[in-house]
């Protein structure tokens, strides 16, 4: 089974990781892919926009799993995970996780707490999805730490863009310092018009400048108030409203994600895969 781990990550707010995240695990989910999101962020913007509100729903969360990691305890990953009514499986938030950040700066191995609760349960899933908060404190670091990759949503607008160099730095030290493994899986272009000049100006400023050094997604996503309805439902797009314009992308992007991890994967012996 292909078992990768994208953290969906941007020191950027506002980008759209969440919606992403979500959307994008529910069209990989689609696809017959056993997907499983892991919200973190303390805010639970990914368990909210999953339907799960209230604290009852959250008997075990993330920060439960990393407190037990951090104390030395049996994690068992299972126990936090909701399996969502889309095929998403879901390991969720809450502002708890907040209190984990503090904790961690005192432990040892600090920056591999989410990986090793992730690694009991990797190998049944052929995507993990981690929703990044839009920081680089020490959950994200975690964050980069468990992931095999980085998807990066960009903003169509000039301080989102400014922030790439920024972005390509970060990737680069995690890279260096604590996870060797780490790639860049590229970035996708959200919440785009390009009916304004100033859209098209940037994207073609993001293809000149970076496409040589990372993958640029052919999707993009539009800006559509359909996601953000299908957020305060509690679904995905999908679920909301397949026909909207953000469901069609998203689904190309899933077909992106596939296509490329599933390449690479299989590229060798066979050369027939190329």
């Amino acid at each position: 089974m292909l078992s990768k781990t994208i953290a969906i990550f941007s020191q950027k707010g506002g980008v759209g990781k969440t919606t992403t995240a979500v959307n994008l695990g529910a069209a990989i989910a689609l696809e017959g892919r056993k997907v499983l999101i892991v919200d973190a962020d303390p805010q639970g913007s990914a368990t909210a926009a999953l339907g799960y509100r209230s604290e009852n729903d959250l008997k075990v969360s993330l920060s439960t799993l990393m407190e037990r990691e951090i104390n030395g305890e049996r994690i068992v990953a299972e126990s936090a995970i909701l399996h969502n009514k889309e095929g998403i499986d879901l390991i969720p938030s809450s502002i708890e996780l907040a209190g984990i950040e503090i904790r961690l700066l005192s432990v040892m191995s600090r920056e591999t707490v989410l990986k090793e609760c992730l690694a009991e349960v990797k190998g049944k899933y052929d995507y993990i999805l981690i929703d990044c908060m839009p920081s680089l404190s020490m959950i994200p670091i975690n964050a980069l730490a468990a992931a095999d990759s980085v998807l990066s949503p960009v903003q169509p607008q000039y301080l989102s863009v400014k922030g790439m160099d920024q972005l390509l730095s970060t990737i680069a030290k995690i890279k260096r310092q604590i996870n060797p493994e780490l790639s860049i899986e590229g970035i996708v272009l959200t919440i785009t018009d390009m009916r304004t000049v100033l859209a098209k100006s940037v994207k073609d400023a993001v293809i000149r400048q970076y496409s040589d050094k990372i993958h640029i997604f052919d999707s993009e996503i539009p800006k559509a108030t359909g996601a953000a309805e299908a957020s305060a439902a509690g679904v995905s797009i999908f679920k909301h409203d397949a026909q909207n314009k953000a469901a069609e992308a998203y689904y190309e992007l899933a077909k992106e994600v596939i296509g490329r991890g599933e390449r690479v994967l299989f590229r060798y012996p066979d050369e027939r895969v190329r």
